[in-house]
């Protein structure tokens, strides 16, 4: 057809690698910035005056903003032109991130994480078919490699720098510094990117408002409800009892709707092909266990072992060391391999390494976090890349670019679900441990009043006996107060590794892929 052979023979007026740098640039700012800020959240919520619970917001609240635009990206992108929407997002990203910095509250950051997520969600989609229109056939290899190694070692430097500077200077100071990076990666992007021929007469058609509207509201009413449940007593609260109905009715209107309108903003009738339905259930699941983990680590190793931001940092990033290893691995086994073996081995592997986490206490070393780390990160490499070439793999190529929006939605959808109910379990199991262990705590016991004696003996330097025995009775309730935490970590991770370990026999519904090939983009 004519229109495929100029778009065949367009090539970008710039040299394709500044249209690369380019791209990578507002990619990488976006990455960083999910990952810089789980090693803040206690300090976040320290000098905002909140919990750490409530702190986990700042993470719950951009992952679901960032989920909720990407359905939309591609009828934005062909109504005002792909080029003017990178360039737009590019610029709400660094404005949302000047407005977290300046944060005063904890809502008002709440709000602007929102924001920037909504810039941030359309990033990756955008720079990938940037990067794939700008190379020729023979040299898109070498791009998506790029692009592969720069959303891998993001996360790997994310942590410890944000880390480091949280401990240096400020937390607000992980946000400003997307201010030059999103300023440069804009003009670059202005100065360099440009649409080709056939986007620039292509007409979007219409917009599903109606569907774009209910899965909004019934995705963020869903967050509203498991970030606030644990506050407000869950359903004893009329809040969450009106939030939790309006996510419900809205989420089914939304699926109802998406079915039976002719020109739906998210086609729900690819969720007909088993290995796309598989794909996204897995991925919605690694989701979880891949954004809890990552939150739930720094809390532990900062509030309970006493770790500085940089070295929680440190402690988390050799994830991506593994990833690195795993995907150059994986990259040659696919065409060789039964992709579904792959996944297989790749879940098997990351529920041992989950399952690491169940023995956490307080004399752990640094290595146990590491190792485990180093081993789930192998492991998601041999998750990622196999199952998002699985999900596609017996779609229509018609299908396929509306299929890896929702997998991209199923995934950050996991993660904030993953992260707003992990947290919760946590504050409910520690008082429940909490209780437990207090009723033992008594004057009856033998164990507790040996306990109380020798530390009463051990601080009664120049204190009389009545005040010794109270600041005993302190001591020994901070302990249990921190046994308790520790146990309701322990309970998470536990839960954690049965979620991957149920994924396992879930690989054999795939229907065998053959001539299985690495998407771009599985990450």
């Amino acid at each position: 057809m004519p229109g495929e052979d100029v778009n065949q023979q367009w090539v970008p007026s710039f040299n394709p690698w500044l249209v690369a740098v380019s791209v990578m640039l507002a990619t990488v700012m976006e990455i960083l910035d999910t990952s810089v800020a789980n090693v803040a959240l206690p300090h976040i919520a320290g000098n905002l005056s909140a919990t750490t619970e409530e702190a986990t917001w700042v993470l719950t609240s951009y992952l679901i903003s960032n989920a909720i635009i990407l359905p939309a990206t591609s009828w934005i992108s062909k109504y005002i032109g792909r080029k003017r929407f990178l360039v737009i997002c590019i610029g709400l990203f660094t404005l949302a991130s000047a407005l977290c910095g300046a944060a005063p509250s904890l809502s008002v950051l709440i709000i602007a994480r929102v924001l920037q997520g909504m810039g941030g969600g359309a990033l990756q989609p955008i720079a990938q078919a940037v990067l794939l229109e700008s190379f020729p056939p023979e040299r898109r290899g070498a791009a998506m490699a790029l692009y592969g190694m720069g959303i891998v070692v993001a996360p790997i430097i994310g942590p410890t720098l944000g880390g480091w500077i949280t401990d240096n200077y400020s937390w607000r100071w992980i946000f400003y510094i997307n201010l030059p990076i999103g300023a440069l990666a804009a003009f670059m992007a202005n100065s360099f990117v440009e649409d080709p021929p056939y986007l620039r007469g292509q007409k979007p058609g219409k917009i599903d408002y109606t569907g774009f509207g209910l899965m909004a509201l019934g995705l963020g009413a869903l967050e509203l409800t498991l970030d606030l449940g644990q506050q407000r007593d869950w359903f004893e609260s009329g809040l969450i009892c009106f939030t939790a109905a309006l996510s419900a009715l809205s989420l089914l209107s939304f699926v109802i709707w998406e079915i039976y309108t002719p020109e739906p903003i998210v086609n729900l009738r690819v969720f007909l092909n088993r290995n796309f339905a598989v794909a996204c259930g897995l991925i919605a699941t690694v989701g979880v266990v891949l954004y809890a983990t990552t939150a739930l680590l720094p809390l532990f190793l900062q509030t309970l072992m006493g770790y500085p931001a940089v070295l929680s940092g440190e402690a988390v990033s050799p994830r991506g060391i593994g990833a690195i290893i795993s995907m150059v691995v994986v990259g040659r086994l696919i065409p060789k391999v039964d992709a579904r073996y792959l996944v297989l081995f790749g879940f098997s592997l990351l529920a041992y390494s989950i399952y690491l986490f169940t023995g956490l206490n307080l004399d752990i070393t640094m290595s146990s976090i590491v190792y485990p780390m180093i081993v789930s990160g192998f492991a998601l490499g041999f998750v990622f890349v196999p199952l998002t070439t699985i999900s596609v793999a017996t779609l229509p190529q018609s299908e396929i670019g509306n299929a890896t929006g929702v997998y991209n939605l199923m995934r950050n959808t996991g993660g904030s679900i993953g992260i707003a109910i992990m947290t919760t379990l946590l504050v409910r199991n520690q008082q429940v441990h909490q209780t437990v262990l207090t009723a033992h705590a008594n004057q009856y016991n033998p164990a507790f009043q040996h306990a109380v004696e020798q530390i009463r003996q051990g601080i009664a330097v120049g204190l009389d006996p009545l005040t010794g025995t109270y600041q005993a009775y302190g001591l020994i309730y901070q302990t249990i107060v921190r046994q308790a935490a520790v146990l309701a970590y322990n309970d998470d991770f536990w839960i954690l590794t049965v979620l991957c370990a149920i994924c396992i026999p879930a690989v054999f519904l795939f229907k065998k892929v053959k001539n299985a090939r690495p998407v771009a983009g599985a990450h």
